[in-house]
């Protein structure tokens, strides 16, 4: 499997068997979503920055909501989530994303407000091997709450999301960059551009956190 972080909480995975794309993005972002034909798209909540349809190419099928899903070997469960920290009060809902393929099982956690798991949620999620998490607070969850989820998960791999890179703009996205997270989880980790793995390179001793830089 090879995963590739387009930026924001955009990622490209792909598989033996299929590409997946998840959350792409409206220029407006202030990054250049690259070309991709994916088999398969998840979107967890509509909002611009998430739902950018228009800017894919192909005709995949489309994921957008809680429910079982499987495409080219690839399945997917929607698992129903909070944009915020009053239960959707103040944005809506979200969908989580657990997926398996390749041996191997992942969490996109989208645009997640909450900052706990419910029992139920944390039922769907457990178990994934890599995370994929918010961190930069304001819209979704901040670094800290995302330390303690993470606590509460357990995955082997973390792959921070949604927060400031180079090219977004500040005004529009007044969220953090990813040094508080590094800062809070207390690691030291080299920006990648890509994460290859396979089930038996997972590390199996302490959670690892994976910095990618944004293909975009």
């Amino acid at each position: 499997m090879i995963i590739t972080w387009l930026g924001h909480s955009c990622f490209k995975i792909q598989t033996a068997n299929a590409i997946v794309l998840i959350d792409p993005y409206e220029p407006g972002v202030g990054l250049k979503l690259p070309k991709v034909t994916p088999d398969f798209v998840l979107i967890t909540h509509d909002h611009a920055d998430h739902n950018y349809l228009q800017g894919v190419s192909g005709s995949p099928f489309v994921a957008k909501g809680p429910g079982e899903y499987e495409v080219r070997g690839v399945f997917a469960q929607g698992v129903a989530g909070f944009h915020d920290a009053t239960q959707g009060t103040e944005r809506g809902g979200i969908t989580m994303y657990r997926l398996e393929a390749d041996d191997l099982k992942l969490a996109h956690l989208g645009d997640l407000g909450q900052p706990k798991l419910t029992d139920e949620q944390f039922e769907q999620l457990n178990g994934v091997d890599i995370l994929f998490i918010p961190v930069g607070g304001f819209y979704t969850i901040d670094a800290k709450a995302a330390s303690d989820i993470i606590t509460q998960l357990e995955p082997r791999i973390v792959i921070p999301m949604h927060y400031l890179v180079h090219g977004m703009d500040k005004k529009r996205f007044p969220i953090a960059g990813v040094d508080a997270f590094i800062k809070v989880m207390g690691v030291k980790s080299e920006p990648t551009d890509k994460l290859k793995i396979v089930k038996k390179d997972l590390p199996q001793e302490e959670t690892q956190v994976v910095i990618l830089k944004p293909d975009a």
